[in-house]
């Protein structure tokens, strides 16, 4: 009887090398799980993360136009209702976009499961994105639901859409950046919240959310400009109303680049896993 011969073994240089990625220049697969998680993780409680930030406003509008609106005069040319609306619409998809990243990433590492994230094979640029576009979704809706109510509280429309839309997006990139940075750096909830009420909080309440920087005396005028925060509330201003402090170029120009800085150091830390890996 013949013995059955076994086909030879594929030589070891016809295998897939250690660490070659096998999905292309992209685990788009890998990339939209991610992203689908993050979206899912703040959906699963709406009540929570699109509601109250709507009632947050609804009660800063409230309090606001009660105590300043009916005796405070026109600033900038805008009934102070008029004005106030695009400031509390930016600082409140200011807040989400940086609680969404921050959030998922701080809870990841304190309950011990990043290293979920970490080991499937998705590049430092892939996760960045699958991370971004969880705050880039939470912050759209915080701004469609909000921008809603201040048309029909107002009865005004919005006066460049456009301009609007792309202040929204800066400030989703860049504050979801940040609280990927914030994300990385802090080690337990207490740490992140120090950076939220030291840091973030401050930047978005001391920008011309509430009041023009015109009428801040120096050197507190010159200091907002140098708050990227600043660019950005203005900007979403002039798309809803067509006034701003600052020209619009100027502060979309500005927003860009600290967007590309932000997301240049949060890949660097993604890919060279700083304070992620053990």
């Amino acid at each position: 009887m013949t013995p059955t011969r076994l086909p030879p073994a594929p030589a070891l240089s016809d295998s897939p090398a250690m660490g070659v990625r096998r999905f292309g220049r992209v685990n788009w697969l890998g990339l939209r799980t991610l992203a689908r998680r993050e979206v899912m993780r703040f959906m699963a409680v709406w009540q929570q993360t699109i509601f109250a930030p709507l009632m947050t406003a609804a009660l800063f509008v409230m309090v606001f136009s009660l105590a300043l609106g009916a005796g405070r005069g026109d600033i900038m040319g805008l009934p102070y209702l008029v004005f106030l609306g695009p400031g509390i619409l930016m600082m409140t998809v200011i807040q989400n976009a940086f609680a969404n990243t921050s959030s998922s990433i701080t809870a990841a590492k304190v309950q011990g499961n990043i290293v979920d994230t970490l080991m499937p094979p998705l590049s430092a640029g892939e996760l960045l994105a699958g991370y971004l576009a969880g705050s880039v979704v939470r912050a759209g809706l915080v701004a469609l639901v909000i921008g809603t109510g201040m048309v029909l509280v107002t009865g005004r429309g919005i006066a460049h859409p456009g301009w609007t839309l792309v202040f929204v997006l800066l400030a989703a990139l860049m504050l979801g950046g940040l609280g990927i940075l914030a994300g990385i750096l802090a080690q337990k909830f207490d740490q992140m919240a120090a950076i939220t009420n030291f840091i973030i909080t401050p930047l978005s309440f001391l920008s011309g959310t509430f009041y023009s920087v015109q009428a801040l005396p120096q050197p507190f005028n010159m200091l907002s400009h140098w708050n990227p925060i600043f660019y950005l509330i203005d900007g979403a201003r002039y798309g809803v109303t067509g006034v701003s402090d600052a020209p619009v170029w100027r502060g979309a120009l500005i927003c860009t680049g600290v967007v590309v800085g932000v997301l240049s150091l949060g890949w660097r830390w993604l890919r060279s896993g700083y304070r992620m890996k053990p």
